[in-house]
C-alpha cells in the first residue's frame, strides 16, 4: 500500500511537471492581430444627437503571462478617423488613438479552448479635430476597459485563433464659445477575430 502512494505520489509530480514544462515551453508572450468592429453607445448629453460612425479598425495586442493563468495585455491601433455628426448629418470628423491596457486571467491556459476575462484602463487621444467655429472637444480621455475572449489552438506550434469581445469607455466634454454644453461617450463595445502567436 505505501508503494502505491508513493508510486501515485510520482506519477501526479511527473504530469504536473510535464504540465508547467508545456506551458513554459510556450513562452511568456504572445502577440495577436486582429480585425475588429468598433459599435459606438453614442451617449451625448449636449442635445446636439452627437454620433460617430461604426467602422472595422485593425488591432494589434501584445500580452506578457506572468503565470500560466495571469498575464498583461497592451491593444494598440493607429489614429482612426471618424464622422462626428448631429442629428445624423456630418458636422466634421475627428481622429481617435485608443491605447488600451488590461490584466487578465486565463482559466485553462494548456487546454484546447482557453477563456479568458480582463479588465484595465483606456487612454484615448483625440486630434486632427475639425468641428464647426466655435465647438471644441477636450483632447483626453480615461476610463475603464473590460474584456472577454478565447484562444483556441491550432494545429501549428504557438499558433492560434482568437475571438475577444471589449468594452471602453471613452468620453470627452462638448464646449462652444469655451464654454462646456454637455458631455459625448462613445463607449465602444469592439467585437474582434484574429489571430495570436505564443513564444
Amino acid at each position: 500500500m505505501k508503494k502505491q502512494v508513493i508510486a501515485a505520489a510520482v506519477l501526479g509530480m511527473l504530469a504536473a511537471g510535464a504540465a508547467v514544462a508545456q506551458t513554459a515551453a510556450q513562452g511568456p508572450w504572445q502577440v495577436r492581430a486582429r480585425a475588429v468592429h468598433l459599435d459606438s453607445a453614442n451617449h451625448d448629453s449636449t442635445g446636439l444627437g452627437l454620433s460617430v460612425n461604426d467602422k472595422w479598425i485593425p488591432e494589434v495586442d501584445i500580452s506578457y503571462f506572468f503565470t500560466p493563468n495571469i498575464a498583461a495585455e497592451l491593444i494598440l491601433t493607429y489614429p482612426q478617423k471618424h464622422d462626428l455628426r448631429a442629428g445624423g448629418a456630418t458636422i466634421g470628423t475627428l481622429r481617435h488613438l485608443p491605447p488600451t491596457l488590461t490584466a487578465q486571467y486565463h482559466f485553462n491556459p494548456t487546454g484546447q479552448i482557453r477563456p479568458y476575462v480582463g479588465a484595465g484602463i483606456n487612454y484615448t487621444r483625440f486630434s486632427s479635430v475639425h468641428l464647426p467655429a466655435g465647438v471644441s472637444i477636450d483632447k483626453n480621455s480615461f476610463g475603464g476597459a473590460l474584456q472577454v475572449g478565447v484562444d483556441i489552438p491550432l494545429p501549428y506550434k504557438g499558433l492560434s485563433l482568437n475571438i475577444d469581445v471589449k468594452k471602453v469607455w471613452i468620453g470627452t466634454d462638448v464646449k462652444a464659445a469655451g464654454q462646456k454644453i454637455g458631455s459625448f461617450d462613445v463607449d465602444p463595445v469592439l467585437i474582434g477575430v484574429g489571430l495570436g502567436y505564443r513564444f
